[in-house]
This record gives structure tokens, sequence and C-alpha cells, in this order.
């Protein structure tokens, strides 16, 4: 496609979605299943008028999607309701800590015996695809802070942990092809990539959060008239936080999630309001008011960047239906998806879950939608940069490709369903 051809594709499909936005909400689908059949339509599976090689365009992608997560990632984080209560969080730790590990582990089984794979790439297909997506389940997501729904916190909550808590996983299946050091007897990959790692990006989140949030509080209570961006506030949080991250070898995603949630909690700490606060609750905070002005950053920055959010799932969708061809939907990606959906994440949840005090419903619907998407991408990219072999990273594109395609129809057709039936069965009791 020329440049020409592909500014006239992608705006006229904003045009689309600006349009229809009222209209997609009473429909039965995502918006995600509408990139991605345009995808289709305008790739190898219908006109041919472009095709996105992955595996040529890995350090490409690798970039986009890893923006797109650490944008999804800090929505996800300022929406979460503080302080953080264990007996609140203790669902979806479960899910992005335990369940996620059996689902690696599972994956890791299925790759070796029945894929074939080596065990290394057995092992990271399991790290590439055990993750929950915070980018495509937007359906599934938390609204707002005071959102009653636990379902859809318990989701958001373990697609904003597990994309952070994944990566141990990647570095060990890179380990075990040779392309990392784990150290003998794997003492340096569980103390460097699993506990400094996981352990840094937390605190490294936890104190770039707190410190934006303390540094905005003071300036406007010393300089009456200051006025910031909070847009670039946002911005430059997550790129701080990250940053930080990368410069000492722990977890970026974790960081930036734990970044998110200490600056809204920094926030409302600061400004002497009810750790619930969210825009529905005008009894808090009036506009206009010194505290509207402190608790205003985590808010108006979080409008600013689920719009970028959303542009970014419209071309990272579109370039996931523009890679597929028709050759790509074989048997053995279509029973790797079914393995992934009907059986390792189901049982992954409700083991994880085992003994825990979420409702057998919650379990049940939590089970089903592990929406897969472009967290994936972005760790299968990561392992290609990192030299993985041609034969496998081949394998191992076309398997996670048709997984997340197929979330993407699958789980995007069923969400609202089966988030109706959900509420509507809770009211009935």
């Amino acid at each position: 496609m020329t440049t020409a051809t592909w500014f006239i594709l992608l705006g006229s499909l904003l045009l689309v979605v600006g349009f229809t936005a009222s209209y997609m909400k009473t429909v039965p689908v995502t918006s995600a299943i509408l990139y991605l059949i345009i995808g289709f339509v305008v790739g190898p599976m219908g006109f041919g008028l472009f095709h996105f090689n992955p595996l040529k365009e890995s350090a490409l992608l690798e970039l986009l999607t890893e923006i797109a997560v650490l944008i999804s990632l800090y929505c996800a984080g300022v929406k979460m309701p503080v302080p953080v209560n264990f007996s609140r969080w203790r669902t979806p730790l479960r899910l992005a800590v335990v369940s996620m590990t059996l689902t690696v582990g599972l994956v890791a089984l299925f790759g070796y015996y029945w894929l074939s794979l080596p065990l290394g790439a057995a092992v990271l297909l399991g790290a590439v695809v055990a993750p929950t997506d915070p980018v495509l389940a937007t359906e599934v997501q938390t609204r707002h802070a005071d959102d009653p729904d636990r379902l859809r916190f318990a989701l958001t909550c373990e697609a904003g942990m597990n994309d952070g808590s994944a990566f141990p996983f990647v570095m060990l299946g890179l380990g075990l092809l040779g392309l990392h050091d784990l150290g003998e007897h794997g003492w340096r990959w569980m103390a460097m990539d699993v506990i400094w790692a996981s352990g840094a990006g937390i605190g490294i989140g936890i104190m770039a959060g707190c410190g934006v949030g303390w540094v905005v509080h003071t300036s406007r209570k010393t300089f009456k008239q200051s006025d910031f961006l909070d847009n670039f506030l946002g911005l430059g949080l997550i790129a701080l936080a990250y940053g930080l991250s990368l410069l000492v070898g722990a977890w970026g995603f974790l960081a930036v999630f734990s970044a998110a949630v200490a600056l809204r909690h920094t926030e409302l700490k600061q400004a002497g309001l009810r750790q619930s606060y969210s825009r529905s609750n005008s009894e808090d905070v009036a506009e206009g008011d010194e505290s509207y002005a402190i608790v205003h950053i985590h808010q108006s920055s979080l409008v600013f960047n689920e719009y970028l959010e959303q542009l970014a799932e419209i071309l990272l969708v579109l370039l996931i239906g523009g890679s597929l061809f028709w050759d790509s939907w074989s048997w053995r990606a279509i029973g790797f998806a079914a393995f992934v959906f009907f059986i390792a994440r189901p049982v992954s949840v409700h083991l994880g879950l085992l003994g825990s005090k979420a409702p057998m419903r919650l379990r049940h619907m939590a089970s089903w939608f592990g929406v897969r998407g472009i967290g994936s991408l972005y760790y299968l990219m990561y392992a290609i940069q990192h030299g993985l072999p041609e034969n496998i990273a081949l394998d191992l594109v076309r398997l996670t490709l048709a997984v997340v395609a197929l979330s993407i129809l699958i789980h995007g057709v069923s969400a609202k369903p089966a988030i109706a039936h959900f509420w509507r069965s809770r009211n009935s009791r």
C-alpha cells in the first residue's frame, strides 16, 4: 500500500469509529472485531492490498506494542480503588501470580508434548500467551474507581499486574534456549529476574507515582496560580517509571502500573478526600475547589491516554488482520487456541482461586475472559529481538497470531452478553 492509501484507510476507519461510537455500544460486538475484519479484508485474506510481516518488522512491532501496553497499564492503574486493600486485591493477585504461573506450565506441557516444540520454546510460548491483555479487554475493564463490579475489577487488576509478572517466564524460556544467563541451577534467574526485577519495578513505580503526586500538590499549594499540562504529566510519569526500571534491570510494566495506582492514592490523600473518590462523586469535591485541582492529574490524563490507547488498538489490530493468511488457520493453531481458551485458562483460574472467598460465578466468568492480545505480541517480538531462532520464531508467530485473532473474535462477541447475564443473575439474588 502507498502512503496515500494508508492515510485514506486509517482516515476512513477513524471516521467510521467516530460516527458509530454510540451504535457500537448497542450491538454485541467490540470495536476490535471491526478493526480485525477490516484487516482481513484489505490484507492477504482479502484484497491483498497490504501484508504486514511480524517476523521482518519485529523491531517496529515491539516498539508499537510496548507503547500501547504502557499507556494501557497507566489507564488501568489510575482506575484502581485505593488504598490497596489485601482483602479486595487478593483475587486479582491470585489470578496474576498463581493462575498465570499455572497457565505457563500447562501451555509449556502442551507445547512440548503436543506441538513438539523444544522445552525453552514451549516455556516461552506459555509466557507469551499466559498474560491477559489490558488493551483489548475494554468491555470487561473497570470503568472508574467506584465501579462496583468485582469481576471487572479482578480482570483489570489481573491484566495490570500479569503483564509484568510474565516477564520472568519469558526470560526463563530464553534461558532454556541458550539466549539468557539463568545461572547455575537457575539461581541468577530467581534472584535477578524474579525477586529483584519484580520487587524493584513495584518499588520504583510507587516512588515515582507518590513523588509526582507530592510535587504537584506542593507546587499548587505554594503557587496558587500554577497551571500544569496534566496530559504531559501522565505521559511523563509513564516514561520516568519505565526508564528508571530499564536502567536498573527491573520490570517496567509493573513499575508503570504501580506508579499509576500510587499517583491516584497520593492525590486523594493529599487532598483529604475519601479513598473511593471518582468523577461521579460530586459530593466529594466541586470543580473550582483547590482539592479538585489537586486530584485532577490522574483524571484528565486518563481521558487523554484512553484516546491514545484507542488509536493504538486500531493500528495494531489492523496489522494483526493484515498479518494472517488463509493457511494461518491450521488445525495445529486452532487446536492450540482451543486448549488455551477451554482448558489452560479455566483450569488455572479455578486452581488459582481454590480456597478463596471469590463467588463461583465470578470464577466461571474470570476463567472465560482471559483475553489475549497486544501484550502477547510484545513479549514475542521482544524474544525475537533477543535472538530467537528464525524457525522457532516463525512457528510461535503463527500460533500467537491465531490465539490473539481468535481471542478478539470469540471473547469480543461474548463479552457484552456475558457481562449482562452476570449482572442480571447477581441482581436477581
